[in-house]
């Protein structure tokens, strides 16, 4: 909101330039990316629809939490075939190369 300025003139006004503003009831939102997820908990949630544009506005506390990875054992045995290594170094590999197949075989090249 505008300093002085009245919430319901402020609603008003938003509504003559064509901007819808819905506060949603939310207990917690998630965004994920490669890394990791960011956990917004006890979120101030508004969808704020702009000439058909929508967006979300989003405040509260924020905890991040790193992704692991998910490597099975068929990426394992590939690498330890394809590299010419024991299960922990290929295991290893994987794990720091995010589980790409092609960058962990070429990490032993």
């Amino acid at each position: 909101m505008m300093p002085g300025m009245n919430p319901k003139d402020m609603q008003k006004a938003m509504k003559r330039l064509g901007i819808q503003q819905e506060d949603l009831d939310a207990i917690a939102v998630i965004i994920r990316t490669k890394k990791e997820d960011i956990i917004i908990r006890n979120p101030s949630v508004q969808r704020v629809n702009m000439a058909g544009q929508i967006s979300y506005q989003i405040s509260g506390e924020e905890e991040k939490r790193t992704l692991e990875p998910e490597i099975n054992e068929d990426d394992i045995k590939t690498v330890m075939e394809q590299a010419n290594v024991n299960k922990e170094k290929a295991l290893a590999a994987l794990k720091e190369h995010d589980g790409d197949l092609a960058a962990a075989i070429l990490s032993f090249k």
